[in-house]
């Protein structure tokens, strides 16, 4: 381990961290009191991928799910229509039920 002032840590940036990739660790000091360290970054694992298809016959889809939807429902979804409790609703009263 080796400890370097600030100062010293500046101008010699690189050196250090060639040191730190060949395993060292450097310890930066300010007015000789250890601050921060410098180690190597452990290099992230890839993600195991998970094998296609294991979420089969767990997934169910309406058979109607592709048709078009009826003009209430559609108007909620574009923001024509409110339903009467929605808090958006210019006209929700939260004391009215």
């Amino acid at each position: 381990m080796k400890i370097v002032n600030v100062h010293e840590a500046k101008a010699h940036l690189s050196e250090y961290l060639a040191a730190v990739e060949r395993g060292e660790e450097v310890v930066i000091a300010r007015r000789n009191k250890p601050v921060a360290r410098l180690v190597a970054v452990e290099p992230e694992k890839p993600k195991k991928r998970r094998p296609f298809g294991l979420a089969k016959g767990k997934i169910w889809m309406s058979e109607d799910f592709n048709e078009p939807l009826d003009d209430e429902l559609l108007g909620l979804f574009t923001g024509e229509k409110m339903l009467p409790e929605d808090p958006l609703n210019p006209d929700w009263n939260p004391g009215k039920k």
